[in-house]
């Protein structure tokens, strides 16, 4: 560390956060949706709509809940949301894993 960074708190304070930043901003660049998950992410959404807003038009979206809300409504899910569940779950997984949703 540079005697500059050491006789100054504030500046060391300030490199850090300027550091800890761009970990973070490098770490969500890498972190991206692959055009294939995103389209069979809007494929199992086209297929459940109506069993979203029949069951679950009152659960904000994000992080799950929405997936989840259908889960706990999986015997009142039309044919083939119900088929899309598995799937579904598999792309909620490959999200968490690449870190673009929690897990």
């Amino acid at each position: 560390m540079s005697h500059f960074l050491k006789s100054s708190p504030l500046l060391r304070t300030l490199a850090v956060v300027l550091f800890a930043a761009t970990a973070i901003a490098t770490s969500i660049a890498h972190a991206q949706v692959s055009p294939q998950m995103r389209s069979e992410a809007m494929s199992l959404m086209q297929v459940c709509r109506g069993d979203y807003d029949r069951l679950c038009g009152g659960v904000q979206p994000g992080g799950g809940r929405v997936l989840a809300c259908l889960q706990n409504h999986a015997g009142q899910l039309s044919a083939a949301c119900g088929q899309a569940m598995p799937r579904a779950e598999a792309l909620k997984n490959s999200a968490a894993a690449a870190g673009v949703m929690p897990k």
